[in-house]
């Protein structure tokens, strides 16, 4: 269950050794958590939802950014730490078809989270919410968030769809689901032979995408080259590295 481990922004004595322990449960090659005015707020287990099902993790919610990982070791040791920037990307949504579920949405990657009780959900979302929002109220993150990057999509759950959600074709052992990257809808492999280099994925080599977000992306990419030539220049380097690789990489696809 999540619990206040601080009531105030001070950097106090208590709070630094707090956030070392944190730290160390990453093991000694993580990088450093402690730095001037970081307070940890509380910290959990809760399920996240991924293609597998749902995974424990272990949560630590700090005043600026939320800090997962995979539990390990008896619940004391921890690996694969992210780390989500509270103030820059963060945006939750409450989630009530799920028991307990929530979406918490960021450019580079979007999932669901599960708590074990409604009261322990409320808890954790009221909390992220009111660290955002604090961390918002700062002059340099208001100049940050004026530049908005689009969140990632919520790649929908294995087992929403016995079907392709852009044809007739029916799912099989033969016929393997694939999602999207940039929709995240459910594809069968013919309808996701293109690919795409994605903005709001921080690997720049191409990713699987569909038919229908492949077209609209193209169509995207066309209108910047317009809009360069309208202005006396010609198409910019996203442009070119778009065609080049989405060329360079088609008859990969099938192998994602």
């Amino acid at each position: 269950m999540i619990r206040r481990m601080a009531n105030n922004r001070s950097f106090t004595k208590v709070n630094h050794a707090r956030i070392k322990a944190v730290e160390r449960s990453f093991g000694p090659g993580a990088r450093p958590l402690c730095k001037a005015g970081r307070v940890l707020v509380g910290e959990g287990r809760l399920l996240k939802r991924s293609r597998g099902g749902n995974q424990p993790k272990a949560f630590f919610l700090f005043n600026d950014v939320l800090v997962y990982g995979t539990v390990v070791a008896s619940c004391q040791w921890h690996k694969n730490r992210r780390i989500v920037r509270l103030g820059e990307t963060l945006c939750v949504f409450d989630s009530p078809p799920m028991e307990n579920h929530w979406l918490i949405r960021t450019p580079r990657k979007s999932f669901y989270v599960a708590a074990g009780s409604p009261e322990e959900k409320r808890a954790w979302m009221e909390r992220i919410v009111e660290c955002r929002e604090r961390l918002l109220q700062g002059a340099a993150t208001r100049q940050h968030s004026s530049t908005f990057q689009p969140y990632a999509p919520t790649w929908i759950p294995d087992h929403v769809s016995t079907m392709c959600m852009r044809c007739p074709n029916k799912f099989s052992f033969i016929q393997r689901r694939h999602h999207c990257r940039n929709c995240g809808f459910l594809v069968c492999a013919a309808c996701s032979q293109q690919q795409a280099v994605l903005p709001n994925i921080h690997r720049r080599e191409p990713q699987r995408v569909c038919e229908l977000c492949h077209t609209s992306l193209l169509k995207g990419q066309e209108r910047t080259e317009r809009m360069g030539d309208s202005r006396g220049g010609g198409p910019g380097i996203a442009s070119n590295e778009f065609e080049n690789r989405t060329k360079m990489q088609k008859s990969s696809a099938t192998h994602l």
